[in-house]
């Protein structure tokens, strides 16, 4: 068994990293701009952003891939850049997990396509399905070490997302939705239900990301726990809730919270443990350190 098999399949928790895209803008990057460009533009500004996380404690790291799909790349007119921006995304995140002193294992972000799927849109399985592909090819010529379906809302996008992936790669598959909308995904998807179909996938772990706050992430991690007790479970929250500040959007979750979170949800039962939009190094770390005290 290899040792990230050996770390799912461990009673420890793992810690992940937090914030890619308002760390990025907090980098310079504008508003409205494509993430994944800076992967070729500015790769020494993306890599820092690693650097820091694995500085903080985070044994697993997300590339800066999350609009890679051919679809979201298509706003900023770079649907023709696929594979060379995802290659480079995981090649950023690669070269400072393998400068790391301890290990450190690097997952392939893969956000929605920002495409509503048949019936109620007009994208079909079999398209979703190969964008995904395309983009899981890019990510693995770049020496990811799993794939991380993320923020998803429709059960038939994450499927067509693994269908995807399993089209070019074998590496494991992480998936995670977002519960923001009264403890459902956008498209009515209860933690319970997801918990259902997801686990039939053979993912390695499964859980929920960004949403509307800690709070409503750790019912959702309730849920699924009493749903599956065995299943490896993910959880990713924002860092508070966004408020507009000066003209700034801004976060209210101070690192002394999210490390609270961060208890709340390992006895809920989550053992893969980050968050997402609005943390920063300095949140990961605080969570860390509260889990490693936790954990004695």
């Amino acid at each position: 068994m290899d040792p990230l098999q050996n770390l799912l399949q461990s009673d420890t928790y793992i810690l992940l990293d937090g914030a890619m895209g308002t760390m990025l803008m907090d980098a310079g990057l504008d508003h409205g701009d494509a993430p994944e460009a800076w992967n070729t533009l500015h790769p020494e500004r993306v890599r820092k952003i690693h650097s820091q996380y694995i500085k903080a404690g985070s044994q697993i790291i997300l590339t800066n891939s999350f609009g890679g799909t051919f679809y979201r790349l298509a706003m900023h007119n770079l649907n023709d850049r696929v594979v060379e921006l995802n290659k480079a995304a995981a090649e950023n995140a690669r070269a400072e997990a393998d400068a790391a002193s301890r290990a450190v294992w690097v997952a392939g972000s893969m956000g929605p396509t920002g495409q509503m799927m048949e019936p109620v849109g007009e994208i079909s399985f079999e398209d979703a399905r190969d964008a995904f592909a395309e983009q899981a090819s890019g990510l693995e010529a770049g020496g990811v070490d799993l794939f991380w379906i993320e923020t998803m809302s429709d059960l038939h996008e994450v499927k067509a997302a693994v269908a995807g992936i399993r089209r070019v790669s074998q590496l494991p598959i992480s998936a995670t939705m977002s519960f923001d909308t009264h403890g459902h995904t956008m498209m009515g998807i209860s933690p319970g239900r997801a918990v259902e179909e997801l686990q039939q996938l053979d993912l390695v772990s499964v859980g929920a990301n960004c949403g509307t706050g800690s709070d409503e992430l750790i019912q959702v991690i309730s849920a699924m726990q009493e749903k599956d007790p065995d299943l490896p479970l993910v959880a990713k929250a924002n860092a508070g809730i966004p408020e507009v500040v000066d003209g700034s959007v801004v976060y209210n979750g101070t690192p002394d919270l999210m490390a609270d979170y961060a208890c709340t949800v390992r006895r809920q039962g989550a053992k893969l443990i980050g968050a997402c939009c609005g943390s920063t190094p300095e949140h990961i770390q605080a969570m860390g350190e509260a889990l490693k005290e936790m954990q004695k």
